[in-house]
């Protein structure tokens, strides 16, 4: 599964992010390639994935792709990102 993480500028949270997918996947035996990017960028690049996990604030800019947008509260929270990822989890 390929997942899209997205935030402002696609460095800082979107990393921190990243690497807390990374770790709920690895909990729940996900086999997921996890990319970063910024939102204006995002939107030409979200139907090249499976999911996109982002803020409230940037899923009304990813709205008219085909690829699921999922919003994450705290991209710091692990059980949150758990309780996403197990909705799509095979």
């Amino acid at each position: 599964m390929n997942i899209l993480c997205v935030c402002g500028n696609g460095i800082g949270t979107s990393v921190l992010l990243k690497i807390n997918v990374e770790s709920a996947a690895a909990d729940l035996d996900m086999d997921v390639t996890v990319t970063t990017s910024d939102a204006g960028s995002a939107k030409g690049t979200a139907n090249m994935n499976d999911l996109v996990l982002t803020s409230a604030e940037l899923a009304p800019e990813l709205e008219g792709t085909t690829t699921p947008v999922e919003v994450v509260n705290n991209f710091m929270d692990t059980d949150e990102i758990t309780t996403i990822l197990e909705k799509y989890a095979d």
